[in-house]
């Protein structure tokens, strides 16, 4: 359970650990050297996976290409229009996640997909320095720092991120981890400064804000976590009610239908689909995974309260891409259990349990032993793998395919070549572009279709019956066809 009382009294022993007058001792210094240079090798290795699973054409879903569309249209001044979502689709009429204009100035210089995944790499790395140098000014050792330093950065949590290309929360990440740092350290005016911008990152992580006012709240500063708890609220409240509808073209947050409706679309009272969070296996392994990543020892902290509002959300959708361990819904929850686990390993230091403070003592070197194991069997791995870095005959054909589409066109396609054709082309999503008859379908015959694509001229004539395409090149699973 959460202690929130021993954890309240170890603050109170550490010298530094609140804001005191001035020339009041800090907390003990953490040269930033030694977990740069760790966390520059982390980065380099997240970058390392999505430049070869970019490059061989293994990106998992469409929302390399969504966030591609997006930040260009944000660095060339226009309105962030996601012709993928639809013809026209203005992006924040989906999620609320305007903290991305901010990667605008980086497509100046290097107008790429894979720049978003460099920046992604690059803010999960700062977010290991923070986690890192934190666990050495707190618990007072280097080898703790660094051991934590490495397990953090090989967490579950980032790794599925990385593995499934961009996501906004890249900015989250960072953000949570000098968050929860100020907390430890006893900055709450800086705890307020860093969390307030997860608003902008996106629309649930106002409920994120006011957990932080409640941590706030009762570590003693009632004021000032009250204060964030209402404008956490209050915002995520503005977002889902009043800016998603605004820019949406039903005028409402689509989103809710992941609670409000059953996976085969049936309607589901809000009190069914709480009964109902807690059936499925899948959110408990998850869970147990979440916790167990730290030997458990977060759950002393009350720092863990920060993983609530998302583990709440993601129990009550019905889609079962929210349930489990994969995708990127827990990244943002990294950086609070490991930075928890360093508040609880400082709690137990002064615990009555002899057990516990034993325990707390040997915490640090085995979790950073199961994350090194654990590792073994996460997508890094295939790093060490040399037919990782093989290109097949299956990453040549879709080279030709995408190489067949003349720049400037428009094309419709799916998953497999989405991310390749967004930086020269207006790209439409594979039966998603209703009342436009795009120049191009370039299409993946075997990937994405509910049975085997065997008629591709027939298949574009039903997609599109007001035009006529016919077969301009095709290689291997690939075909691309030209409207006549």
């Amino acid at each position: 359970m959460l202690d929130v009382q021993s954890s309240s009294a170890a603050e109170h022993s550490v010298p530094g650990a609140h804001d005191g007058p001035p020339g009041g001792r800090g907390p003990a210094p953490a040269p930033a050297l030694p977990y740069a240079a760790v966390a520059s090798v982390l980065g380099a290795l997240y970058f390392l996976y999505s430049w070869v699973q970019y490059d061989r054409f293994r990106t998992p879903s469409w929302d390399l290409g969504i966030f591609e569309q997006s930040v260009r249209a944000y660095a060339e001044l226009r309105a962030p229009i996601v012709d993928i979502k639809g013809p026209g689709f203005l992006i924040l009429g989906d999620h609320f996640s305007p903290v991305t204009a901010l990667l605008a100035p980086l497509y100046w210089v290097w107008s790429s997909p894979l720049a978003l995944l460099l920046a992604q790499a690059a803010l999960f790395a700062a977010s290991a320095v923070v986690v890192g140098r934190t666990a050495q000014q707190v618990l007072g050792s280097r080898a703790a720092g660094i051991g934590l330093t490495v397990a953090y950065g090989l967490s579950w949590g980032l790794q599925e991120a990385v593995k499934s290309d961009f996501h906004e929360i890249a900015f989250a990440v960072p953000l949570l981890a000098l968050t929860c740092r100020a907390l430890l350290l006893g900055r709450w005016t800086a705890a307020v400064a860093w969390s307030a911008p997860l608003v902008l990152v996106k629309e649930d992580m106002g409920l994120t804000v006011a957990m932080v006012g409640a941590v706030l709240f009762v570590k003693g500063q009632k004021r000032l976590g009250a204060a964030l708890a209402a404008f956490g609220t209050l915002f995520f409240a503005l977002t889902v009610l009043v800016l998603i509808p605004a820019a949406s073209r039903v005028g409402q947050y689509d989103y809710w239908a992941k609670i409000e409706k059953s996976g085969d679309g049936a309607d589901v009272s809000f009190l069914d689909s709480v009964v109902g969070a807690f059936q499925h296996g899948e959110k408990w392994e998850m869970v147990l995974f979440l916790v167990g990543v730290t030997g458990f020892l977060c759950l002393r902290s009350p720092l863990t309260l920060l993983v609530l509002p998302t583990l709440a959300w993601r129990f009550l959708s019905h889609d079962p891409n929210h349930w489990g361990m994969f995708w990127h819904y827990n990244a943002i929850l990294m950086p609070v259990v490991f930075l928890a686990l360093v508040d609880a390993v400082r709690a137990v230091r002064t615990s009555p349990r002899p057990w516990l403070v034993a325990y707390g003592k040997v915490v640090v070197p085995v979790v950073t032993a199961i994350a090194l194991v654990h590792a073994m069997d996460m997508p890094l791995r295939e790093l060490l793998r040399s037919e990782t870095y093989r290109t097949d005959a299956r990453t040549l054909d879709a080279r030709r395919a995408v190489a067949a589409v003349p720049e400037g066109t428009s094309v419709e396609t799916n998953v497999t070549l989405m991310a390749h054709l967004t930086g020269d082309h207006t790209v439409y999503w594979v039966g998603g572009a209703q009342g436009v008859s795009p120049d191009y379908l370039a299409l993946d015959l075997a990937s994405g279709w509910s049975q085997p694509v065997t008629d591709p001229v027939g298949l574009a004539s039903q997609l599109h019956p007001e035009a006529r395409y016919a077969v301009s090149a095709q290689a291997g699973q690939f075909v691309v066809l030209r409207r006549q």
